[in-house]
């Protein structure tokens, strides 16, 4: 749609919007020449995008029949999942890696990048996400099976949430568990910072929202991401319908 982000399926008439902040690592011709600086096997880690978690989410949003969103810069240009007065919006330094595009970055430039990447696509998701009355947010993110220097890290799958809404995240939990999988409940990160996508588009307006991380390594291939697809939408759809039950 723009040089910000992508939205495929807009007309599909389920009520859930897909979301992808991290989808891909790409950096725009007019950031560095198209570089930040650091070497392509640091572009293709964790650092800078979502590695398959757009996979994931287009296979997703097709079995909820309902519209997917992502955006095209990657983390490390600018992060969509982060507020504009968020210390982290613009990375200098990622498990261990330095991004020297980052790290003297002037007023001009950063408000370059909020204007032509991050607000734009937040326009979309909340233009997207106003379209009907009921939307709910299904956000879909991936993580490193191990950051440098620390433990590995045990959960399949982690459900994100903030504590004063719980409605959707825990009956998917307790679904994800029933299933036999290893979930982090706000685990591998906790799940919620000020401004960030879930903050503007759900919690600020109601609607109910989850944040689900799964484990890079288990989405690496398109089986696994097709796979991974089919075990989240039925779970999704039953915590749904437990959550309707419960007050935001």
């Amino acid at each position: 749609m723009t040089e910000a982000c992508h939205i495929h399926g807009e007309t599909r008439p389920g009520r859930w919007l897909v979301t992808v902040d991290h989808a891909t690592n790409r950096v725009p011709d007019w950031v560095g020449g198209g570089s930040l600086g650091i070497t392509p096997e640091d572009m293709a880690r964790h650092i800078a995008w979502d590695p398959g978690a757009l996979e994931v989410a287009r296979h997703l949003a097709e079995a909820l029949d309902s519209p997917l969103i992502w955006s095209d810069f990657s983390r490390l240009v600018i992060d969509p999942n982060r507020g504009e007065d968020d210390p982290t919006l613009v990375m200098q330094l990622y498990d261990g890696t330095i991004i020297p595009a980052n790290r003297h970055l002037s007023p001009p430039a950063l408000a370059e990048r909020l204007d032509r990447l991050h607000r734009p696509y937040h326009a979309a998701l909340a233009r997207l996400a106003a379209r009907r009355d009921d939307t709910v947010i299904c956000a879909i993110h991936s993580f490193t099976p191990c950051l440098r220097g620390r433990p590995p890290r045990p959960w399949q799958v982690g459900v994100l949430h903030a504590p004063c809404d719980t409605r959707l995240a825990l009956p998917l939990i307790s679904g994800l568990r029933a299933a036999g999988l290893c979930v982090g409940d706000n685990e591998p990160y906790s799940g919620h910072l000020r401004g960030d996508s879930i903050d503007r588009h759900a919690l600020q307006t109601g609607r109910p929202n989850v944040l689900i991380e799964l484990r890079n390594d288990l989405i690496a291939t398109e089986s696994g991401q097709a796979h991974w697809a089919g075990v989240l939408a039925p779970i999704l759809r039953d915590a749904l319908r437990a959550a309707e039950t419960v007050p935001a």
